[in-house]
């Protein structure tokens, strides 16, 4: 079977939606499965107004179904609600073409804090946009339930991993900071809330590892946190590995797939209790969830690291790229869909 994912989050990107689709590539070609991607690469762009190192990706029609023509793809998948998104989903209504989305965004949040537009007439558009879609993925029982209550139908399950061979609890930094060490992994922008944890009274050391639009800022106004930048690979892992505490204060994200990294480098979790968080944690000892995301960060200390390590264990790619494909094959001629477990941190939550 030949899938066309088309996604307007690609290289040089480097957050959650890129690492998944990368990951469910080569999971599900061990399953017998081509992806392949409509992805900006190839098509003219201009700079993204919130993160200028980035662009945008600006097809033409023409453009995008001489692509889909030429993979020929069994299913089309279409991952992103932008510009390649949006003609891919028009390409394939013009046709009378079925197909899946996924939600894993939350574009009205990010949105309202750059723009102060409402959260309600983004959600509006997006429920026009994935209505027309045979399913809609979703990560986590919770964010089903939340966009149920928004109006949104024809939602399936489609959980995340991580690779736990890459993130292990193996050669932490040493760094030499005074303990205990937190952690914060991801894209310093203003959608993380990275600020909700940067001006916390707690002891020992603050850290963050990315980069983003945000970063200048936030270095000048907390010269006491240690800034280390972009970090990737078995680096990136062992900076993770020398934390005492994963902290993950962002309110809007669908996942957070840093957690699961976190907790496979034996590092337990400290946020809301929020989609995501709720989701991953589901009352195991592996983390703390508080309204007060300080008390979280201290009731987080000392948990053990085994514990977060076999939570991790229970998270694999290649069941999610399994969940994956289990729904796309109803719309797919002479195949009959198969049920797929929960990683059993999810079940739990769902339960």
């Amino acid at each position: 079977m030949r899938v066309l994912v088309a996604t307007d989050a690609w290289h040089p990107q480097v957050n959650g939606v890129v690492r998944t689709l990368e990951a469910l590539a080569r999971s599900a070609r061990d399953l017998g499965v081509d992806i392949q991607f409509l992805s900006p690469q190839g098509f003219r762009s201009m700079p993204m107004p919130t993160y200028p190192s980035l662009r945008l990706a600006l097809p033409s029609a023409r453009a995008i179904a001489a692509r889909i023509q030429e993979i020929e793809p069994d299913s089309i998948h279409i991952a992103t609600e932008g510009p390649i998104g949006l003609m891919t989903r028009a390409y394939c209504r013009k046709r009378g073409l079925r197909f899946t989305t996924s939600y894993t965004t939350r574009f009205p949040e990010y949105i309202s804090a750059r723009f102060a537009i409402p959260e309600s007439w983004s959600y509006a558009a997006l429920r026009r946009f994935h209505a027309a879609a045979s399913v809609t993925m979703v990560s986590t029982p919770s964010l089903a339930a939340d966009l149920s209550q928004r109006g949104f139908s024809n939602l399936a399950m489609w959980g995340r991993g991580v690779d736990t061979d890459a993130f292990t609890p193996e050669a932490p930094a040493e760094l030499g900071l005074p303990r205990p060490i937190f952690l914060c992994h991801g894209r310093v922008a203003i959608e993380k809330n990275l600020e909700a944890f940067l001006s916390l009274d707690l002891p020992g050391s603050k850290v963050v590892v990315g980069e983003g639009p945000q970063e200048a800022e936030l270095r000048t106004r907390f010269p006491s946190v240690h800034f280390l930048g972009l970090k990737v690979g078995k680096e990136l892992a062992s900076y993770i590995a020398m934390a005492d505490v994963f902290v993950f204060p962002s309110l809007t994200d669908t996942f957070g797939i840093v957690q699961l990294e976190a907790l496979a480098c034996g590092v337990p979790v400290a946020a809301y209790p929020v989609t995501g968080p709720r989701d991953v944690i589901a009352g195991r000892p592996v983390g703390a969830l508080d309204q007060d995301l300080r008390q979280a960060c201290l009731n987080a200390l000392g948990l053990s690291r085994q514990a977060c390590r076999e939570v991790a264990l229970s998270f694999s790619w290649e069941n999610s790229a399994r969940q994956f494909i289990e729904n796309l094959r109803p719309f797919l001629p002479g195949h009959r869909p198969a049920s797929v477990p929960l990683p059993a941190a999810m079940a739990t939550a769902e339960r």
